[in-house]
């Protein structure tokens, strides 16, 4: 059975609360109270903004909750926006073992939905987010209600992008990715088709300066399953064979079409599976549709949180 307890900030070791308090760079986009919470007796980070209807948004690889930041900073006027950050990502804590296997992620978003009790809730997810947030979906569907996925997958894929697959590769791709910075550092450039704000640039890379603080984003990388004896597999194929659940449930797809990653195929296979999703497709936008098309993705997802409230 797992373990949960919401934290107070005075059990909080001073480690992960200086961490969280520095914010050098971007304090004025990402100005929001940290909530923690323990889970299996890891420390997971998260904001929780506002009151109303449950906005729950879950970030990617290599991002966090400050990706989320202007959502987040616009919504919370109406909704109870929470946007958590992943074990070893953002602020919560970066163990080194081996605890980043796609079934844990899910395991512990279960626990921490389950832990604050959240019921109607509406998924924005982006990246690693749509397999980590269908799947806990897929296992707590009474407590969801709408979905808004964004350049994203939650059904498996027969390959991925060359440059991602470079990263893979033993010694050169841990070098590359915890030594070098190298993923981190190139989604600055090329998940966006417009070129980021210092600001932005500043809060994306702020959790992962160290090797250590970096375990997240190699494991990420190596965590995508695309043979049957892969780790991930058997998981996987279970958010895939949940997906039909919510066939029906109000969906909103908004997706930057020059995204080399999760591509318009993936943007296809989504409408493929949900027919009656609302499609929103931003033909100027990239991977990071959060920093290339904000307004655009905000409007798209006002209007559609109003009609289908």
């Amino acid at each position: 059975m797992t373990s949960t307890r919401i934290l107070t900030s005075d059990e909080v070791p001073d480690s992960l609360t200086a961490r969280a308090a520095n914010r050098e760079g971007f304090l004025e986009e990402y100005p929001f109270d940290s909530h923690w919470m323990e889970i299996d007796g890891r420390l997971i980070h998260y904001v929780d903004e506002g009151q109303g209807p449950v906005l729950l948004m879950v970030h990617g690889n290599p991002t966090w909750s400050f990706a989320w930041r202007r959502l987040v900073r616009d919504l919370a006027s109406d909704y109870r926006v929470i946007a958590i950050d992943h074990l070893g990502c953002g602020f919560s804590e970066k163990p080194q073992a081996n605890e980043y296997a796609l079934d844990a992620h899910i395991g512990r978003l279960v626990a921490f939905v389950e832990q604050l009790d959240l019921n109607q809730v509406t998924l924005f997810a982006h990246d690693w987010g749509g397999a980590i947030g269908m799947g806990c979906a897929g296992r707590l569907p009474k407590r969801f209600h709408r979905f808004v996925l964004m350049n994203t997958a939650a059904f498996r894929s027969g390959g991925i992008p060359l440059r991602i697959a470079a990263c893979r590769v033993p010694l050169f791709g841990t070098i590359a990715m915890r030594a070098l910075n190298l993923f981190s550092l190139a989604a600055l450039r090329m998940a966006s088709e417009k070129p980021l704000s210092q600001v932005a640039k500043a809060g994306l890379i702020a959790p992962y300066k160290s090797w250590a603080s970096r375990v997240a984003v190699k494991e990420f990388v190596h965590d995508i399953p695309l043979f049957q004896a892969h780790r991930s597999y058997s998981t996987l194929k279970a958010v895939e064979d949940g997906l039909r659940q919510f066939r029906d449930s109000p969906m909103l797809l908004v997706w930057g079409m020059k995204d080399w990653c999760f591509s318009p195929e993936f943007f296809g296979e989504f409408c493929e599976r949900f027919p009656a999703a609302e499609r929103h497709p931003i033909a100027d936008a990239g991977h990071y549709i959060f920093e290339d098309a904000h307004d655009e993705l905000l409007t798209s997802a006002q209007e559609f949180l109003q009609r289908t409230g």
